[in-house]
Protein backbone atom coordinates (compact mmCIF):
# COMPACT_ATOMS: atom_id res chain seq x y z
CA UNK A 1 0.00 0.00 0.00
CA UNK A 2 1.34 3.42 -0.98
CA UNK A 3 0.60 6.39 1.24
CA UNK A 4 -0.50 9.69 -0.31
CA UNK A 5 -2.22 7.88 -3.16
CA UNK A 6 -5.98 8.37 -3.40
CA UNK A 7 -7.94 5.17 -3.96
CA UNK A 8 -10.51 4.78 -6.70
CA UNK A 9 -14.17 4.32 -5.76
CA UNK A 10 -13.90 0.61 -6.57
CA UNK A 11 -10.84 0.26 -4.31
CA UNK A 12 -12.62 2.08 -1.47
CA UNK A 13 -15.55 -0.33 -1.78
CA UNK A 14 -13.07 -3.23 -1.53
CA UNK A 15 -11.57 -1.62 1.57
CA UNK A 16 -15.05 -1.23 3.04
CA UNK A 17 -15.78 -4.90 2.36
CA UNK A 18 -12.59 -5.95 4.11
CA UNK A 19 -12.93 -3.79 7.23
CA UNK A 20 -16.64 -4.66 7.58
CA UNK A 21 -15.96 -8.41 7.37
CA UNK A 22 -16.08 -10.66 10.42
CA UNK A 23 -13.09 -10.53 12.80
CA UNK A 24 -11.28 -7.89 10.74
CA UNK A 25 -10.18 -4.95 12.88
CA UNK A 26 -7.73 -2.19 11.94
CA UNK A 27 -4.61 -4.14 12.90
CA UNK A 28 -5.63 -7.26 10.96
CA UNK A 29 -6.73 -5.08 8.04
CA UNK A 30 -3.31 -3.44 7.71
CA UNK A 31 -1.55 -6.80 8.07
CA UNK A 32 -3.65 -8.24 5.24
CA UNK A 33 -2.98 -5.27 2.95
CA UNK A 34 0.75 -5.55 3.67
CA UNK A 35 0.70 -9.29 2.94
CA UNK A 36 -1.47 -9.36 -0.18
CA UNK A 37 -1.01 -5.88 -1.63
CA UNK A 38 -4.70 -5.09 -2.11
CA UNK A 39 -8.04 -5.48 -0.37
CA UNK A 40 -9.44 -7.39 -3.36
CA UNK A 41 -6.75 -10.07 -3.08
CA UNK A 42 -7.10 -10.20 0.71
CA UNK A 43 -10.86 -10.77 0.35
CA UNK A 44 -10.19 -13.69 -2.01
CA UNK A 45 -7.80 -15.22 0.52
CA UNK A 46 -9.97 -14.77 3.65
CA UNK A 47 -11.86 -18.11 3.48
CA UNK A 48 -8.62 -20.07 3.09
CA UNK A 49 -6.95 -18.09 5.90
CA UNK A 50 -9.91 -18.75 8.18
CA UNK A 51 -9.76 -22.48 7.48
CA UNK A 52 -6.02 -22.60 8.14
CA UNK A 53 -6.67 -20.67 11.37
CA UNK A 54 -8.99 -23.42 12.58
CA UNK A 55 -12.36 -21.75 11.93
CA UNK A 56 -15.18 -24.29 12.23
CA UNK A 57 -17.59 -22.33 10.07
CA UNK A 58 -17.40 -20.09 7.03
CA UNK A 59 -16.24 -16.56 7.80
CA UNK A 60 -18.77 -13.81 7.13
CA UNK A 61 -17.41 -11.54 4.40
CA UNK A 62 -19.12 -8.23 3.73
CA UNK A 63 -20.78 -8.39 0.32
CA UNK A 64 -19.91 -6.05 -2.51
CA UNK A 65 -23.55 -4.91 -2.62
CA UNK A 66 -23.54 -4.03 1.08
CA UNK A 67 -20.27 -2.09 0.85
CA UNK A 68 -21.40 -0.30 -2.32
CA UNK A 69 -24.65 0.68 -0.61
CA UNK A 70 -22.76 2.21 2.34
CA UNK A 71 -20.42 4.05 -0.02
CA UNK A 72 -23.26 5.39 -2.17
CA UNK A 73 -25.41 6.34 0.82
CA UNK A 74 -22.56 8.34 2.33
CA UNK A 75 -21.85 10.03 -1.01
CA UNK A 76 -25.52 10.93 -1.54
CA UNK A 77 -25.53 12.60 1.88
CA UNK A 78 -22.61 14.75 0.79
CA UNK A 79 -20.04 12.70 2.67
CA UNK A 80 -16.69 11.25 1.69
CA UNK A 81 -14.60 8.23 2.59
CA UNK A 82 -11.02 9.14 3.43
CA UNK A 83 -8.71 6.12 3.31
CA UNK A 84 -5.46 5.56 5.19
CA UNK A 85 -3.58 6.01 1.92
CA UNK A 86 -5.31 9.28 0.96
CA UNK A 87 -3.34 12.56 1.16
CA UNK A 88 -6.10 14.04 3.37
CA UNK A 89 -5.78 11.32 6.03
CA UNK A 90 -4.45 12.87 9.29
CA UNK A 91 -0.68 12.36 9.35
CA UNK A 92 -0.41 11.78 13.09
CA UNK A 93 -3.31 9.31 13.10
CA UNK A 94 -1.33 7.16 10.66
CA UNK A 95 1.28 6.67 13.38
CA UNK A 96 -0.88 5.01 16.06
CA UNK A 97 -0.76 1.21 16.31
CA UNK A 98 -4.32 0.68 15.06
CA UNK A 99 -5.27 3.55 12.71
CA UNK A 100 -8.74 3.31 11.15
CA UNK A 101 -8.37 2.18 7.51
CA UNK A 102 -11.31 4.39 6.50
CA UNK A 103 -12.92 7.50 7.93
CA UNK A 104 -16.42 8.59 6.96
CA UNK A 105 -16.39 12.38 6.72
CA UNK A 106 -18.87 15.24 6.48
CA UNK A 107 -17.79 18.81 5.88
CA UNK A 108 -14.39 20.32 5.19
CA UNK A 109 -11.93 17.43 4.99
CA UNK A 110 -8.98 19.78 4.40
CA UNK A 111 -9.10 20.39 8.18
CA UNK A 112 -7.81 16.84 8.70
CA UNK A 113 -4.44 17.88 7.31
CA UNK A 114 -4.01 20.76 9.78
CA UNK A 115 -2.34 20.61 13.19
CA UNK A 116 -4.92 19.67 15.82
CA UNK A 117 -5.32 19.95 19.57
CA UNK A 118 -7.83 17.66 21.27
CA UNK A 119 -10.00 19.08 24.06
CA UNK A 120 -12.10 16.70 26.17
CA UNK A 121 -13.67 16.69 29.60
CA UNK A 122 -16.74 16.25 31.75
CA UNK A 123 -20.20 15.95 30.25
CA UNK A 124 -21.58 17.56 33.42
CA UNK A 125 -19.09 20.39 33.40
CA UNK A 126 -19.28 23.43 35.64
CA UNK A 127 -19.83 26.87 34.16
CA UNK A 128 -16.26 27.82 35.08
CA UNK A 129 -14.85 24.78 33.27
CA UNK A 130 -16.87 25.60 30.15
CA UNK A 131 -15.57 29.19 30.19
CA UNK A 132 -11.99 27.97 30.53
CA UNK A 133 -12.57 25.53 27.66
CA UNK A 134 -13.98 28.27 25.44
CA UNK A 135 -10.94 30.47 26.11
CA UNK A 136 -8.44 27.70 25.32
CA UNK A 137 -10.33 26.61 22.19
CA UNK A 138 -10.66 30.17 20.91
CA UNK A 139 -7.03 31.11 21.59
CA UNK A 140 -5.63 27.86 20.19
CA UNK A 141 -7.83 28.24 17.13
CA UNK A 142 -6.62 31.77 16.55
CA UNK A 143 -3.05 30.44 16.84
CA UNK A 144 -3.68 28.13 13.89
CA UNK A 145 -4.76 24.88 15.52
CA UNK A 146 -7.88 22.92 14.64
CA UNK A 147 -9.77 21.83 17.76
CA UNK A 148 -10.83 18.17 17.91
CA UNK A 149 -13.37 16.74 20.32
CA UNK A 150 -16.14 14.17 20.63
CA UNK A 151 -19.40 16.16 20.23
CA UNK A 152 -20.56 15.17 23.72
CA UNK A 153 -22.38 17.61 25.98
CA UNK A 154 -20.35 19.74 28.39
CA UNK A 155 -16.68 20.35 27.64
CA UNK A 156 -16.80 18.85 24.12
CA UNK A 157 -19.66 21.15 23.10
CA UNK A 158 -17.93 24.21 24.55
CA UNK A 159 -14.73 23.39 22.65
CA UNK A 160 -16.55 22.93 19.35
CA UNK A 161 -18.64 26.08 19.71
CA UNK A 162 -15.62 28.25 20.48
CA UNK A 163 -13.66 26.91 17.48
CA UNK A 164 -16.33 26.93 14.75
CA UNK A 165 -14.79 30.03 13.17
CA UNK A 166 -11.20 28.77 13.21
CA UNK A 167 -11.73 25.06 12.52
CA UNK A 168 -13.15 22.15 14.52
CA UNK A 169 -13.31 18.38 14.04
CA UNK A 170 -15.99 16.26 15.73
CA UNK A 171 -15.17 12.57 16.11
CA UNK A 172 -18.38 10.64 16.76
CA UNK A 173 -18.72 7.23 18.38
CA UNK A 174 -21.50 5.79 16.21
CA UNK A 175 -22.32 6.20 12.55
CA UNK A 176 -21.58 9.59 11.08
CA UNK A 177 -25.30 10.11 10.38
CA UNK A 178 -26.33 9.56 14.02
CA UNK A 179 -26.50 12.66 16.21
CA UNK A 180 -25.58 11.84 19.81
CA UNK A 181 -26.68 13.33 22.12
CA UNK A 182 -29.84 14.48 20.33
CA UNK A 183 -29.64 17.86 22.03
CA UNK A 184 -26.54 18.60 19.94
CA UNK A 185 -28.41 18.51 16.62
CA UNK A 186 -27.84 22.22 15.96
CA UNK A 187 -24.15 21.95 16.88
CA UNK A 188 -23.83 18.88 14.65
CA UNK A 189 -25.38 20.83 11.76
CA UNK A 190 -23.05 23.78 12.34
CA UNK A 191 -19.95 21.57 12.38
CA UNK A 192 -21.12 19.73 9.28
CA UNK A 193 -21.45 23.09 7.48
CA UNK A 194 -18.36 24.84 8.85
CA UNK A 195 -16.07 22.17 10.29
CA UNK A 196 -15.59 18.44 9.82
CA UNK A 197 -17.33 15.39 11.30
CA UNK A 198 -15.64 11.99 11.15
CA UNK A 199 -16.58 8.44 12.16
CA UNK A 200 -15.06 4.97 12.00
CA UNK A 201 -18.29 3.00 12.47
CA UNK A 202 -20.69 2.14 9.61
CA UNK A 203 -23.60 4.42 8.74
CA UNK A 204 -26.68 4.03 10.96
CA UNK A 205 -24.63 2.59 13.85
CA UNK A 206 -26.16 3.61 17.17
CA UNK A 207 -23.38 4.58 19.60
CA UNK A 208 -22.70 2.07 22.37
CA UNK A 209 -20.36 2.20 25.35
CA UNK A 210 -17.78 -0.02 23.62
CA UNK A 211 -17.49 2.47 20.73
CA UNK A 212 -16.30 5.42 22.81
CA UNK A 213 -12.78 4.24 23.76
CA UNK A 214 -12.21 3.60 20.04
CA UNK A 215 -13.58 7.07 19.26
CA UNK A 216 -11.27 8.54 21.89
CA UNK A 217 -8.14 6.97 20.36
CA UNK A 218 -8.96 8.85 17.14
CA UNK A 219 -9.29 12.19 18.96
CA UNK A 220 -5.93 11.72 20.66
CA UNK A 221 -4.36 10.07 17.62
CA UNK A 222 -4.98 12.93 15.21
CA UNK A 223 -4.00 15.60 17.77
CA UNK A 224 -0.63 17.10 18.58
CA UNK A 225 -1.72 17.26 22.23
CA UNK A 226 -4.82 16.73 24.38
CA UNK A 227 -6.21 19.13 26.96
CA UNK A 228 -8.47 17.62 29.63
CA UNK A 229 -10.80 20.02 31.44
CA UNK A 230 -12.59 18.75 34.56
CA UNK A 231 -12.79 14.95 34.38
CA UNK A 232 -13.84 12.22 36.82
CA UNK A 233 -11.15 9.71 37.89
CA UNK A 234 -12.51 6.86 35.71
CA UNK A 235 -13.89 8.95 32.89
CA UNK A 236 -13.51 8.52 29.16
CA UNK A 237 -11.61 11.80 29.14
CA UNK A 238 -8.79 10.29 31.20
CA UNK A 239 -8.81 7.25 28.91
CA UNK A 240 -8.22 9.72 26.07
CA UNK A 241 -5.37 11.31 28.04
CA UNK A 242 -3.79 7.89 28.66
CA UNK A 243 -4.06 7.06 24.95
CA UNK A 244 -2.46 10.40 24.11
CA UNK A 245 0.49 9.68 26.39
CA UNK A 246 0.91 6.22 24.85
CA UNK A 247 0.70 7.58 21.33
Amino acid sequence: MIENSELSSAEKIDWLRLIRSENIGPITFHQLIAKFGSAATALDQLPDLARKGGAKRQIRICSKAQAAQEFESLTKRGGKLVAFSDPQYPALLREIHDPPPLLSCFGHTHLLAKESIGIVGSRNASAVACKITERFARDLGQSGFVISSGLARGIDSAAHLASLETGTIAVVGGGIDIVYPKENQHLYDDIKARGCIIAEQPLHTQPQARHFPRRNRIISGLSRGVLVVEAAPRSGSLITARMASEQ
